[in-house]
């Protein structure tokens, strides 16, 4: 018997996702205080983050599989329990090694929790309330990604010192656990003789090399770092492994093994379209990132400051998962995801294109958030479940479907960054131009600041205090204007890009909306 209304359970659930989502994203405020306290290099500390990313990518769908195997119970729990571990072994880290093999286990913990909580709720509520569970679901994964670096940055003023980033999840761990072990019923599907190892196997390699080659792309040196062993390589490697999956899925089909991925969903045209459309929702969480820089280099906003300015974004973006939920209820998911796309292209072409002031900004932001959280939140959840037709392997599709969005999310920032130095490499001409069209020349700038400029440097906010100082308002004026249209060049592309892949999952929507 399904439920059909909120019950405790589901809030602890929606906290260990919450929790989860928090943690990719909170250390981020930390990296410069936490590089100083093991005494590293800003490229050795990046890997906090990335080992997370990795880790989360391998784990997500490997839980999602043994949770519809062993039941959910179990697994969020061990998952609850081995998140908690990692972040109390992240906190007591005596040297870096550590930290990183603590971030991995820590990963390996979050990376089930919102996959089993997606298909419990799918399991056990009815169908009329599926959409607004996962809405909810959606709003807690958006807001805590968005918000987590600014929590983090409270989190280290009040506290004074990182490792409260990682210690406060601990006794939040075990309050998930009491409550899940005393009030959570277990789901579980009966298991066949054999459980499929070499796939899980070969799946977990490929994914590991398919997100080593995108974190190996360099930002400076894009085509020459694609056409590397390290890269293209790996990424042909990944895709053999890949290729080797399948293969073994379509001849364990008639056996009596239990597949990780079953061959029969990879014949429906629906489930790849689903991942794509995962990946390019990760793009667009991807280009969220960018917001603060974003703000910091066209509104003026000071950089201490910038990452409040997402605080619109993430509310909005926890509204818009909530009520695309409702909408799953009662229109569909693919009537709310239609919705979505439209909402998204409005709210991120208007942050490309229209977005020079405070006010403009607001607006857009507050509207990209809403198609955004629309987006993540329940409508491509219950799509992916469906293509499961049965509650046997939601957990799989959920956790196949989290892993292309994560792929999107990791891909878009080298993608992004690219753009940007591709714009500020064009400051010069951009002054030029404005320069010319004043009546100044380029001979009139002070050369300090005229060497800085023909260093294609994007430090904007040294750039602007030097112009600044210029007493000749034209000319001031000019290459206050020059930088501006550098600026909406470098930034503009990256909100272009997440519109049209909003674009690109209505067209996929309408174009295989009978498949679903």
């Amino acid at each position: 018997m399904k439920q059909k209304s909120f019950d405790i359970v589901a809030l602890f659930l929606l906290l260990g996702v919450f929790m989860a989502a928090l943690d990719n994203g909170i250390i981020s405020a930390a990296l410069t205080t936490i590089n100083h306290s093991f005494d590293i290099t800003a490229q050795m500390g990046s890997w906090g983050i990335t080992i997370y990313t990795l880790g989360m990518a391998i784990a997500t769908p490997i839980v999602g599989k043994l949770a519809d195997m062993y039941g959910r119970k179990k697994l969020f729990i061990i998952e609850v329990i081995l998140f908690g571990l990692g972040s109390l072994m992240v906190a007591l880290s005596p040297n870096y090694s550590i930290f990183i093999i603590s971030r991995l286990i820590q990963s390996f913990g979050g990376g089930g929790l919102f996959v089993i909580a997606s298909s419990h709720i799918i399991s056990s509520y009815s169908k009329e309330k599926q959409g607004t569970m996962l809405g909810g679901l959606g709003a807690m994964n958006g807001i805590a990604s968005v918000l987590g670096p600014n929590i983090g940055s409270l989190l280290i003023s009040v506290s004074g010192t990182w490792h409260w980033l990682f210690l406060i999840n601990v006794p939040v761990a075990f309050l998930i656990i009491i409550f899940v072990s005393i009030k959570m019923k277990e789901t579980q599907n009966k298991v066949r003789t054999k459980i499929d190892k070499y796939a899980i196997l070969i799946f977990s390699l490929s994914t590991l090399l398919m997100m080593f080659a995108i974190n190996n792309v360099q930002t400076g040196n894009v085509i020459n770092s694609i056409l590397s062993v390290s890269v293209i390589g790996l990424f042909i490697l990944a895709i053999i492994g890949y290729g080797i999956m399948i293969l073994i899925e379509y001849k364990n089909e008639k056996t009596n093994v239990d597949a990780f991925l079953p061959f029969y969903l990879l014949r429906k045209p629906a489930f790849p379209i689903i991942l794509i459309m995962g990946t390019l929702s990760g793009i667009l969480i991807g280009s969220i990132i960018f917001i603060p820089s974003f703000v910091e280099n066209i509104l003026n906003v000071k950089a201490e400051n910038s990452g409040y300015w997402m605080t619109p974004l993430a509310i909005a973006s926890g509204i818009g998962a909530s009520l695309g939920g409702k909408i799953v209820d009662k229109k569909g998911p693919i009537f709310a995801l239609f919705i979505a796309g439209i909402i998204s292209m409005i709210g991120f072409a208007g942050l490309a294109l229209w977005t020079y002031t405070v006010t403009v900004f607001f607006v857009f932001s507050i509207i990209a958030g809403l198609g955004f959280g629309f987006t993540i939140g329940a409508p491509m959840t219950v799509l992916a479940a469906r293509a499961a037709h049965s509650d046997k392997n939601n957990s799989t599709v959920i956790g196949t479907l989290s892993v292309s969005r994560q792929i999107g999310i990791t891909l878009s920032p080298t993608l992004f960054s690219t753009f940007i130095q591709i714009g500020y490499s064009q400051m010069g001409e951009k002054i030029k131009e404005q320069l010319i069209y004043s009546g100044h020349s380029m001979s009139e700038i002070p050369k300090s600041l005229l060497n800085q400029l023909q260093s294609k440097s994007n430090n904007i906010s040294n750039i602007s205090d030097k112009v600044n100082a210029i007493p000749n308002e034209t000319l001031r004026s000019a290459i206050n204007k020059g930088i501006e249209n550098t600026t909406h060049l470098a930034y503009m592309p990256i909100f272009l890009v997440a519109c049209v892949s909003s674009l690109l999952i209505l067209l996929l929507l309408l174009i295989f909306r009978n498949d679903f």
